[in-house]
């Protein structure tokens, strides 16, 4: 029953998430790429990094990134102490547009406006399974 209802739900997030970033022209993966940069404390990762976090191959993350890159959304840099790493950077823009998608998918009249205030306590009842599975902690 728990695997039917996550799932259920994984549709109906996915459903509503689809529509409200169809009207900002982000793909899903643009904005989840957007999203963890901005919650990252310096607004910036390594491909790599975003590569692990996404559970993306390292292709469609620097697809991505270009895409991202050529909307004006990220910037990239090298790393400066590695020369093999590239940083991804958020750029204000990128952080207004997945700030505002944000808002508008948890607004109390938005797609998912009925589920405020269950964010936390989903978070925490889903998070020992998601490591136990061997994710990364957030």
């Amino acid at each position: 029953m728990a695997i039917c209802s996550i799932g259920r739900l994984y549709q109906l997030i996915r459903k509503a998430l689809d529509d409200e970033l169809e009207k900002s022209g982000l793909s899903r993966t643009g904005f989840f790429l957007l999203t963890t940069l901005a919650l990252t404390s310096t607004g910036r990762a390594r491909l790599s990094t975003l590569g692990r976090f996404l559970m993306l191959h390292p292709t469609s993350v620097k697809l991505t990134v270009d895409q991202l890159e050529a909307d004006g959304l990220v910037s990239r840099s090298r790393h400066p102490r590695d020369r093999r790493a590239t940083l991804v950077l958020v750029t204000p823009s990128g952080r207004d547009l997945a700030g505002r998608v944000n808002l508008a998918l948890e607004s109390p009249d938005g797609p998912l406006g009925e589920f405020a205030g269950l964010y936390r306590p989903l978070f925490e009842s889903l998070q020992p399974m998601r490591l136990a599975a061997g994710d990364l902690e957030v």
